[in-house]
């Protein structure tokens, strides 16, 4: 990590620690992106110094003259950010008419996948990262390595567990043809245009249909990762029987990414309130067993987390009650006060801090 001034503090800085103001309280919580807003608030707040990651959220490195940083080419972080970049070039290579380079996807995603699933807290918390903007690159990135990890805590061979990711990364290579205008519009789409948007799968398959190293599941897989099981999704409106295994592992991560990201015209969601409606409005459509795997991963790492709830309180996790995972005791840092937030159901946690 690298500790700099507020000065030598820029748009695309990622918060390594938490921001601690005067009353001892976070300010920030660590893996925020710095926006111009954010610097603003930190001025406000007299902050002097903070530490943070020693790339940005662009994948670029940060440069500052007199920061004193240490040496972290290995960091998880800092291969997820430039892994990220990389695939964006991939995709514009893809804009312009390039096919694509399934040895190039290789080594990008399957050295960083190796390296990830070795650090099951970074890899859960991905969508920290995200920004609005290059949302549909972390997008890919993130689902790739979430199923692989997915199919490994299935126990698929190692072969498998990489096919797996390689699909999920290439997944949605088929946006590349749809309109930019679609792309990157900062609002809600329309019927029309979400219709484009549903053509994606079949795009991405006819790109990856002739690649010798993709397996035939990967290759369903890339087409099928909108389909649900209740033959509800898109393109080809297919049910359970007909959905690859793999496709249905890759539709849950990309379900949990696309609910805990920050996007161009959505709010993202904290982990606990993506289970919560996973749970609820997916029921049925998703593979069972594969949310119930990630929503246990996901658990386990909580018990102590500090998060925020939505009443603005910061809260401490005491217990992660079975039935309802989402909705844990939490301790009020404030006033110390227990709270069951399955009987407080106008509460609920907004972010992990």
């Amino acid at each position: 990590m690298v500790r700099v001034k507020l000065e030598q503090l820029r748009e695309g800085c990622v918060l390594a620690q938490d921001v601690i103001g005067k009353t001892k309280k976070p300010i920030m919580p660590k893996k925020t992106v710095i926006t111009k807003q954010l610097l603003h608030v930190l001025s406000k707040f007299l902050i002097n110094e903070v530490e943070i990651e020693p790339v940005l959220a662009n994948g670029e490195p940060f440069l500052a003259g007199d920061s004193a940083s240490t040496k972290a080419d290995e960091r998880p972080v800092m291969l997820y950010l430039q892994a990220v970049q990389r695939y964006k070039k991939a995709f514009q290579s893809w804009q312009a008419g390039g096919a694509v380079d399934i040895g190039e996807i290789r080594e990008i995603a399957i050295p960083l996948f190796n390296k990830m699933i070795k650090h099951k807290r970074e890899l859960l918390m991905l969508h920290h990262y995200t920004t609005k903007e290059e949302y549909l690159y972390h997008h890919a990135v993130s689902i790739g390595l979430l199923a692989g990890f997915l199919a490994m805590q299935l126990g698929y061979s190692q072969g498998e567990c990489h096919q797996i990711v390689l699909a999920g990364v290439l997944s949605d290579c088929g946006m590349a043809k749809i309109s930019s205008q679609i792309l990157m519009k900062p609002s809600a789409l329309t019927e029309e245009e979400f219709r484009e948007i549903e053509q994606h799968p079949i795009l991405s398959y006819r790109m990856v249909q002739n690649i010798a190293a993709l397996n035939q599941g990967a290759k369903l897989a890339v087409l099928q990762h909108h389909e649900r099981n209740d033959g509800s999704g898109y393109p080809l409106r297919v049910k359970a029987e007909k959905i690859h295994p793999y496709g249905q592992l890759i539709a849950v991560a990309d379900v949990y990414y696309a609910m805990t990201s920050e996007r161009l015209y959505r709010r993202k969601q904290s982990p606990f309130r993506a289970i919560e409606a996973i749970q609820r409005e997916q029921f049925g459509r998703l593979n069972a067993e594969v949310v119930a795997l990630l929503v246990n991963h996901l658990i386990s790492l909580q018990t102590g987390a500090i998060v925020k709830l939505s009443n603005g309180e910061t809260a401490e996790v005491i217990f992660i009650q079975p039935d309802e995972p989402a909705r844990p005791i939490v301790k009020v840092m404030k006033t110390g006060q227990l709270l069951s937030l399955v009987e407080q159901r106008n509460l609920y946690i907004e972010e992990i801090l």
